[in-house]
């Protein structure tokens, strides 16, 4: 871990977030590096959460506070920071583009659906044992519209499809308590420019700052893409998600 000032030793700052502490997966990427300026900007103290090595020094004030080394698989060392955690983005992720042999698959779902997975829930678990906060705890999922849309990627596709209705069973699933100790976000984006999509349509800082402006709104299903069509079939598919889930479950909701 490098830059391990506390949140109390900060200048104080004013916004939307200021006195959290947001845990940013994939923070390194392109829109991790935007979200952190964002947040920041927002008053949020923000913890790096990245298989790449921390930088050497912080170089602005753009930059996260904290920075936290860890990769996929070692989710539960994460326990002791995502305890401190108000707010857990979600954001790590790859794209093996037309790769489609069973090694670059399985590594695909690991990073893309089972470690976002496991992570959800750890954090739901902390999240209902401390559940007496002045304000809930919230976990944000970048699924992608990968979810409902072809990305030119089968492999990526698939794996953002199963992360996807995990987090619509979970949206069915959980009881009222549970909803007061956590808001579930989903975060539905188009394609921008990163490492991963280097011909993306909008900028990482452009998606980022509209991610916060619906956050800040109180919206849950977060949008930011350039095709109509999502905006128009991402309800329509979590409101048959919803019907579907609940006309089957035979358990009642989550204790």
């Amino acid at each position: 871990m490098a830059n391990q000032a506390s949140p109390s030793s900060a200048p104080l700052q004013s916004g939307r977030w200021a006195g959290r502490t947001v845990g940013i997966t994939g923070a390194s990427g392109a829109l991790g590096r935007a979200l952190t300026k964002a947040l920041i900007g927002e008053g949020a103290w923000v913890i790096a959460l990245s298989h790449s090595p921390p930088p050497k020094a912080q170089a602005s004030i753009d930059e996260a506070q904290e920075w936290v080394r860890w990769s996929c698989g070692e989710e539960r060392q994460l326990e002791p920071i995502l305890k401190n955690v108000d707010v857990l983005v979600l954001n790590h992720g790859m794209n093996p583009g037309g790769d489609q042999c069973p090694e670059t698959l399985s590594k695909t779902l690991e990073v893309n659906a089972f470690s976002h997975w496991r992570l959800m829930q750890q954090f739901e678990t902390i999240a209902d044992q401390d559940q007496n906060r002045e304000k809930p705890r919230e976990l944000w999922v970048n699924t992608s519209e990968a979810e409902i849309q072809p990305a030119l990627s089968p492999g990526y596709e698939l794996s953002k499809r199963l992360i996807g209705e995990l987090v619509s069973l979970r949206w069915n699933n959980r009881s009222a308590s549970q909803g007061k100790a956590l808001r579930l976000r989903k975060l539905i984006l188009g394609p921008f420019r990163s490492n991963l999509n280097p011909i993306g349509l909008l900028t990482s800082g452009f998606v980022a700052n509209q991610v916060i402006w619906q956050a800040n709104l109180g919206v849950n299903l977060i949008i930011v893409t350039p095709n109509p069509l999502t905006y128009l079939l991402m309800p329509f598919v979590e409101l048959v998600r919803r019907v579907y889930c609940r006309a089957l479950r035979i358990n009642p909701p989550d204790r």
